[in-house]
């Protein structure tokens, strides 16, 4: 660990019923499926092989997020943690196209329109958000109540969603909106960051093997 580095984790939550079945989640508040369960402690595993103490916990208002940290926690032996749940950590909400299958989307929008609200930064489904959006809740969030932790010298676990990750990645990585929306981030694959005092990432580290 580089000297005056802290530890950020951040955990995409494990497969969900929906993400099995190809249809679009954002807010809708769906489970885990038994694989899902399954890459969630997986997770806590690789994370107890780098010996990590956390501190604090991080997650979303969504039961799949929320459940993915709790059995994250359960294989590190850490339970007791203090955890805050926020809805500022949500997934992206998809609008219109939540609950409707990928497949389906495209048969009614078209590919290249649904893959225009898939795939850029800041062009929004009918009654949803953007990435754009999306990040214009989770950075505020992350500054006032993630980052001083971090700083202040905690280990802090943070389990949340595809693209309410990828706002943080795109500024841990200072990464442009063309890159991010290119960053594919799996389930249930933890990404160490080790921050140094003025908050840039010292080192960073990607579980998913």
């Amino acid at each position: 660990m580089a000297e005056n580095s802290r530890v950020l984790v951040l955990v995409r939550h494990g497969e969900s019923e929906w993400n099995l079945k190809n249809l679009f989640t954002g807010w809708r508040d769906i489970d885990l499926t038994a694989n899902g369960i399954k890459e969630a402690r997986n997770a806590g595993r690789k994370l107890k092989a780098q010996g990590i103490r956390f501190d604090v916990g991080f997650t979303s208002a969504l039961i799949r997020a929320q459940r993915s940290l709790d059995l994250m926690l359960d294989e590190l032996g850490q339970k007791n943690i203090p955890v805050t749940k926020n809805l500022a950590l949500n997934e992206r909400d998809y609008g219109d196209l939540s609950g409707l299958n990928k497949d389906d989307a495209r048969a009614k929008w078209g590919a290249e329109q649904v893959l225009l609200w898939r795939r850029s930064y800041d062009v929004a489904p009918p009654g949803g958000e953007s990435l754009k959006d999306t990040a214009a809740r989770v950075l505020p969030y992350y500054i006032q109540e993630i980052l001083p932790r971090v700083l202040r010298g905690d280990n802090v676990l943070v389990s949340a969603h595809g693209n309410s990750l990828r706002a943080l990645v795109m500024v841990l990585e200072k990464l442009s909106p063309e890159q991010i929306v290119k960053r594919e981030i799996g389930t249930g694959v933890p990404l160490i960051y080790k921050l140094n005092a003025d908050s840039t990432v010292a080192e960073k580290q990607d579980l998913a093997a």
